[in-house]
């Protein structure tokens, strides 16, 4: 954005810049666009204010726009689930990303850093989150609970006895290099709707089908807090709020097993 804002008005003088002219570049464009525009507006007035080189802030006076409140990034169906499952085999990077995602919960920021390092020998996978700072403890190989619906872990350890070659982050490129946030959250969404995924399922979905599951089978909110790494009980409501009713007033029985699966952790992982 800045190098956008040099291209258009780099040759316009600090001293001459007006809120209007604010206005003006944020005219035309959709609520969640003008508002972050206008955020680098603000941090650049500012910038200039304290380095000395304007006398007022030509920001600070333009509003953001209001923006509708929505449900935020969709959660995966079962059905969504079951498509890019059948879609990529568990031997491709497409089936660990999902797998990984999907058990962990991790935010694509935090996914992309994880590897076989932050297992401790007891079985925890541990890290920190960089949105917060916040630090998350998943059961990666150690006993989980059955609101965690262990019959999912099945999955990410076949996929990663599927893989050729052992890295420090599970998620990586073709060359085996490390994947970064934005690249791999495009990468993934491709992936999704190569599956036949349609309505812009993301990375961070698979989060919220985490949270929504862990209270259909009746996690308590301390326990999804912990799991995924929240900081407040509205966070917490917010990512379960479309968990099904029905479900959680019947109740659930954990899922059998089938004959050929087994939740055996890999001995390559073992410690």
């Amino acid at each position: 954005m800045l190098d956008d804002i040099r291209g258009r008005y780099g040759t316009g003088l600090v001293r001459d810049l007006r809120p209007h002219h604010i206005r003006a570049d944020l005219e035309g464009r959709p609520p969640h666009p003008a508002n972050n525009r206008l955020k680098c507006w603000r941090g650049l007035c500012r910038w200039w204010q304290e380095a000395g080189l304007a006398e007022e802030d030509a920001a600070s006076p333009v509003r953001a726009r209001r923006v509708l409140p929505t449900e935020g990034h969709l959660p995966w169906s079962r059905d969504d689930i079951a498509k890019f499952r059948a879609r990529w085999p568990h031997a491709t990077s497409q089936r660990l990303a999902f797998e990984l995602l999907f058990w962990t919960g991790a935010r694509m920021s935090d996914a992309v850093r994880l590897g076989p390092g932050m297992v401790d020998a007891d079985g925890w996978l541990s890290y920190r989150q960089s949105k917060t700072g916040g630090k998350v403890d998943v059961p990666f190989t150690a006993a989980a609970p059955e609101w965690a619906e262990p019959s999912d872990r099945v999955h990410l350890f076949s996929a990663l006895r599927e893989q050729a070659d052992r890295h420090a982050v599970w998620m990586v490129t073709a060359q085996g290099r490390p994947r970064s946030i934005k690249a791999a959250s495009q990468w993934f969404s491709a992936a999704a709707r190569a599956a036949g995924i349609t309505g812009g399922r993301s990375a961070h979905g698979l989060r919220k089908t985490r949270a929504q599951i862990m209270a259909e089978r009746g996690a308590t909110p301390d326990q999804r807090a912990a799991w995924l790494g929240h900081e407040s009980l509205s966070e917490v409501q917010h990512y379960s709020r479309g968990a099904d009713r029905r479900r959680m007033l019947a109740g659930t029985d954990p899922e059998p097993k089938s004959s050929n699966s087994s939740d055996r952790v890999p001995t390559w992982m073992r410690k």
